[in-house]
Parts: structure tokens; C-alpha cells; sequence
């Protein structure tokens, strides 16, 4: 039920500067989600409780498209739109997650694209009072983006726990 001795995901400095801090958090919570989708790649996209389109193949697409609308569009200013939904599918980051190896493979490597970027972001940033305008926030820093995406995958991650022991009776990691 509790992690790994060796899991050391959580077991980085727990002083220094506010922004290694935050990201750091990040970084474990991503983490957290990539082992939770390891070694079950024909089933992440096994469904929760159908009718739900819940899976763990659709978490990756969504946390992919949330890593890119916080950091590539809003803070970046770049014209990034949505890679699994659209104002047509708006819940095609979880409707279309199939379980089909080129579907699952486009899902992990778009998710460590929006990763790397967003780390790349994250330490140039001249300060975590870096801003950028969301239509649904109005302005925001960056600080404030850290502290939302820690707040989104610790939700979501609380769903891969639910999914992944239903997929294997996998649980605590």
C-alpha cells in the first residue's frame, strides 16, 4: 500500500528555491502518472465503469493537451491549439483514446513533448512572476500555472490509482 522504498519520486529537497520547489512537485506528479501506465501498454486504454470513457490512455491525452494549453499557449503566447480535442469533440482526449499501438504511442510521445517544452519554459522563465493571459483565468503567472498543473495531476492520478487496480489489482504505487 505505501511506495517502494526506492521510489524516490517524492524524495527530493524539501528546501531551496520556490521555483525548484514547484517543480520539482511537478516532476514527481508526473512521474507518478508515467508508473501508473507502465508495463500495461494493451490495456490503457481499458475503460473505468462503461458508459465512462475514463482510461489511462485518455489521462495521457488529456494531461498532454492540459501541459500544452498552460505553457505552450497561455504562457508562451504560442498558437497551440488542442492535439485530442477540439470545439467539436470537446472530450476527445478521452472519447477516442482506442486501444490501437499507433493511437497509444502518439498519446506518450505528444505527452513527453508538452513535458519537455514545458520543463525547457519552466527554467528560462525569468521569474515565476512571468505572466500570460487564459480566457478562463484572465491573467496568470507562472507561479500560479505550477500550482495548478501539481493540483491537476494529483486529481488525476487519484483516477489512475482507481483505473490501474482495476485493470491488475496494482495498487500503492
Amino acid at each position: 500500500m505505501f511506495p517502494a522504498a526506492d521510489d524516490r519520486r517524492f524524495r527530493t529537497p524539501a528546501t531551496g528555491s520556490e521555483r525548484q520547489l514547484l517543480h520539482d512537485m511537478l516532476r514527481a506528479q508526473r512521474n507518478t502518472l508515467k508508473l501508473k501506465c507502465s508495463n500495461v501498454e494493451d490495456q490503457l486504454a481499458r475503460r473505468a465503469v462503461p458508459p465512462s470513457t475514463l482510461s489511462l490512455l485518455g489521462l495521457i491525452r488529456h494531461l498532454a493537451d492540459v501541459e500544452r494549453r498552460w505553457f505552450r499557449q497561455v504562457l508562451a503566447g504560442q498558437h497551440a491549439p488542442p492535439l485530442f480535442s477540439s470545439p467539436t469533440n470537446p472530450d476527445g482526449d478521452f472519447d477516442d483514446a482506442v486501444p490501437d499501438p499507433a493511437v497509444v504511442a502518439a498519446a506518450r510521445r505528444a505527452w513527453h513533448d508538452e513535458i519537455a517544452f514545458a520543463d525547457t519554459f519552466i527554467a528560462t522563465a525569468d521569474s515565476l512572476d512571468v505572466e500570460g493571459h487564459d480566457s478562463w483565468r484572465g491573467t496568470v503567472s507562472l507561479r500560479w500555472v505550477l500550482v495548478h498543473m501539481i493540483e491537476e495531476y494529483a486529481r488525476h492520478n487519484g483516477h489512475a490509482d482507481l483505473l490501474r487496480e482495476r485493470i491488475d489489482g496494482t495498487i500503492g504505487m
